[in-house]
């Protein structure tokens, strides 16, 4: 891949996390030649509220742009496109006329509307399943639009067209173009956009209050839907794409049956399904995929809700460890976990059990038992909890899934890998790059100005790290049914 506008030809890839902001600047090989990053705070004013300063957000991912362009030694004039990638069902709402956001963003693991969900499912849930393919949550963002909008009559601005509402790409198209956009992809987590139809379903929208007005357009993850100069020169904004899905097509799943599992402070494996939208009956979601034409892609998710965070729980409230890498150090020194299992359900379990009251556990102690078992039982609990996600997906989709492809920090963990591989009796793949979700975004972008072609992208897959089972199948079995047997007495367990 020699990169198709020539050797300067450059990609800026935005990647807004929930913790901080990164971006990368590629060239038409896919290399890394600029790197930058800066944290964003959360802010949790009440307990389950979880809230940042979109206004924040968009001041950080201005200078981490301009840092990366620094370090690559590149200007604007040597991009050929912008992509975005973005957290997804945070909430944004600002004003049309000012540009600044009207309250703080709500962040996608915000709990605040729990009641509402609840008071909403007797009528609305399966309607919400069917064409959303999501449950009725507070994970998503109606009934955060519906809360911000019932603050300080946002409802009757809204109505009258003065306010615009956006997850953070939306947030940071509008900045980065003046452009009120999303992607199929963003647009599949609002709880408002039928799948199937591709477009806001009217009724959903109605039901949860919001006028049509603050809906943005929605165009195609892969498109060159506007122009910005915040960088020095005219640049094109040529990819809007969900972090999840971002990841997906950074791994090269760009074909159904592909999946790929993030590994950060949760857990989410997605599956390629191509242009069928399958209907989980295993605690999953449907949703969109990226998709670099017209015709709509599909995958189904599962999310695990602790995955890194219960090394973090080691480090920071047990003192284990005094850093993260150090997990591995200490489960290396045993050849299992001594029959420890952790359930790490600190907020409740994900699919495909969706158990929120679910609460953590740890079984199998012994007087022999110490340090070096539980960490063994942390890392351990992580690869379990993705298998299930595993078996959940094959059981939807009908397909097996040849190997996974891994992404995210915690795939620097070479026990981890191993125990995941085990587990699933399959290979697992980690590529040379982890940072896919940016990579994702990049390659989006590529694609939509003619930087590269999707064989150029599946040529370039180089460094690759495949990690093979070692278990016998039994033993992986035997494993599991153990899990299953935590996991369903931290589900019972009612204090």
């Amino acid at each position: 891949m020699t990169g198709r506008l020539g050797p300067r030809r450059l990609v800026l890839a935005i990647d807004e996390g929930t913790t901080g902001v990164t971006v990368l600047v590629l060239d038409g090989r896919l290399r890394v030649v600029g790197r930058a990053y800066r944290e964003v705070r959360c802010s949790y004013p009440k307990p389950g509220w979880v809230e940042q300063d979109a206004a924040e957000v968009w001041t950080a991912t201005l200078a981490v742009a301009k840092a990366a362009l620094r370090n690559a030694k590149a200007s604007a004039a040597d991009l050929a496109g912008i992509g975005i990638t973005n957290q997804r069902e945070t909430t944004v709402l600002w004003d049309r006329r000012t540009g600044k956001p009207v309250a703080p963003a709500i962040v996608w693991q915000d709990r605040r509307t729990s009641v509402r969900c609840a008071e909403l499912k007797p009528k609305w849930e399966a309607v919400v399943w069917e064409r959303t393919g999501l449950v009725l949550d507070p994970y998503f963002c109606a009934t955060k639009l519906e809360w911000l909008l019932g603050q300080r009559n946002l409802r009757a601005r809204a109505a009258a067209g003065s306010l615009a509402f956006g997850t953070i790409d939306s947030w940071l198209a509008w900045n980065l173009t003046g452009a009120h956009v999303t992607d199929p992809t963003n647009a599949s987590r609002t709880m408002l956009w039928d799948i199937h139809a591709g477009a806001w379903d009217a009724e959903l929208v109605s039901a949860f209050g919001i006028p049509a007005a603050v809906l943005p357009e929605v165009v195609p993850s892969s498109h060159p839907f506007g122009v910005t100069g915040v960088l020095g020169g005219a640049v094109p904004v040529a990819s809007l794409v969900g972090d999840q899905q971002a990841a997906l097509f950074g791994s090269r799943c760009f074909e159904a049956g592909q999946a790929k599992n993030t590994y950060g402070t949760g857990c989410f494996l997605l599956q390629h399904t191509g242009a069928k939208a399958v209907a989980s009956r295993n605690g999953l979601l449907t949703t969109r995929a990226a998709s670099t034409g017209k015709g709509a892609q599909f995958a189904l998710e599962g999310s695990v809700f602790t995955g890194g965070a219960a090394i973090q729980w080691l480090r920071d409230q047990l003192g284990v460890i005094r850093t993260s890498p150090e997990v591995d150090r200490l489960a290396a020194q045993v050849p299992d976990s001594g029959g420890v299992v952790v359930v790490p359900a600190f907020t409740g379990l994900g699919a495909p059990h969706w158990d929120p009251e679910a609460r953590g556990a740890v079984l199998g102690l012994t007087r022999g038992s110490d340090r070096r078992h539980l960490a063994r039982a942390v890392l351990d609990s992580i690869a379990f909890q993705s298998a299930d996600l595993v078996e959940a997906m094959e059981k939807d989709s009908g397909r097996r899934i040849p190997e996974l492809r891994v992404d995210g920090g915690a795939t620097r963990s070479k026990p981890l890998l191993q125990v995941q591989a085990d587990l699933l009796q399959r290979p697992v793949v980690r590529p040379a790059n982890i940072e896919t979700t940016a990579m994702g975004a990049g390659m989006l972008a590529g694609l939509a100005t003619d930087m590269w072609k999707i064989p150029d992208l599946k040529a370039a897959a180089k460094g690759d790290v495949k990690v093979s089972p070692r278990m016998e199948a039994e033993e992986s079995r035997r494993r599991m049914d153990v899990w299953r047997q935590a996991v369903a007495a931290a589900r019972a367990f009612r204090p």
